[in-house]
């Protein structure tokens, strides 16, 4: 499959958002615009495989890095509340000057909620990868303790692969490391993970779902664009109390469970991931429809 992908870059709050522009596959019907949005911790590339698949039908895709992840810039006062990702997200629709399909993973999610339900109409449709507004405290904690560790960094390659092995126990090791120099900026001769390490800190701590349950229940009633929960059954973040919770708070929502994936669905299982979204964006029959003035 041929991919036609490109760097470019939009202005956020905190400096520049780094992105990548997938274009659609020559011939393929155009669909519209999608944007893509990681989860904490990880970047843009988490989205690499599930991009690649959705150009190739037609769709031009976004993939974002939040601020203070992989190649945006750092928030200089250290400031990542879920209002300063809300309003980057916003800035960027703005630039893009269309209502895109919005995909969100954990935070990516939350922020996709947060802005569309306080802003109706910001997105053509939101698709939620495994974030609900309640969630299981376990899973979070389990992130978050993945974050703060090794604070000093990494001797190698190698090192990295242990730390992600032992966070990912159900995904095979992979053996080419390589792949994983884009998750890990070097310095001083050593590795360190591709994020501000200002995002762990305690002010950070408000961009939990814990700490916004109220503002995503609240988003999540305002919601009225077309809506797909796509969870894994493996998660230790989105439980069967939380997916019918959002069902009731969205109820034109559809959800769906990736049985064998965890919390990181597309990573863990990138075809059936696809697949299952596949009949979702078929719905979308309207074109792709431009901001108001």
């Amino acid at each position: 499959m041929s991919v036609n992908r490109e760097a470019v870059e939009f202005r956020g709050g905190a400096g520049s958002i780094a992105a990548d522009r997938w274009l659609p596959a020559a011939g393929a019907a155009d669909q519209g615009v999608m944007l893509m949005l990681h989860g904490g911790g990880q970047t843009r590339h988490s989205w690499n495989r599930a991009a690649a698949d959705l150009s190739a039908e037609g769709w031009t895709v976004y993939t974002l890095d939040a601020r203070g992840h992989g190649d945006s810039d750092w928030s200089a006062d250290g400031d990542y509340r879920l209002s300063e990702l809300v309003a980057d997200l916003r800035g960027v629709i703005d630039q893009l000057d269309t209502r895109p399909v919005l995909f969100g993973a954990s935070l990516g999610g939350m922020t996709g909620l947060v802005a569309e339900g306080e802003n109706p109409g910001t997105v053509r449709a939101l698709v939620l990868v495994d974030i609900t507004p309640k969630v299981e405290p376990e899973g979070v904690q389990r992130i978050g303790d993945f974050m703060r560790g090794n604070p000093d960094g990494f001797a190698s390659l190698e090192e990295v692969a242990d730390a992600v092995a032992a966070y990912q126990p159900h995904r095979t090791r992979p053996k080419n490391v390589e792949g994983l120099r884009r998750n890990v900026r070097e310095r001083d001769g050593r590795l360190y993970w591709h994020w501000d390490p200002a995002l762990t800190k305690p002010r950070a701590g408000s961009i939990t779902p814990a700490d916004n349950y109220p503002r995503m229940v609240d988003a999540a009633q305002a919601v009225e664009v077309p809506t797909l929960l796509v969870h894994g059954g493996r998660s230790d973040i989105v439980s069967a109390d939380g997916v019918e919770e959002l069902l009731a708070l969205i109820p034109h929502a559809q959800a769906v469970n990736v049985s064998q994936a965890g919390h990181m669905v597309a990573g863990d299982d990138n075809a059936i991931f696809v697949q299952q979204v596949g009949g979702f964006l078929a719905t979308l029959t309207q074109p792709s429809v431009p901001l108001a003035e």
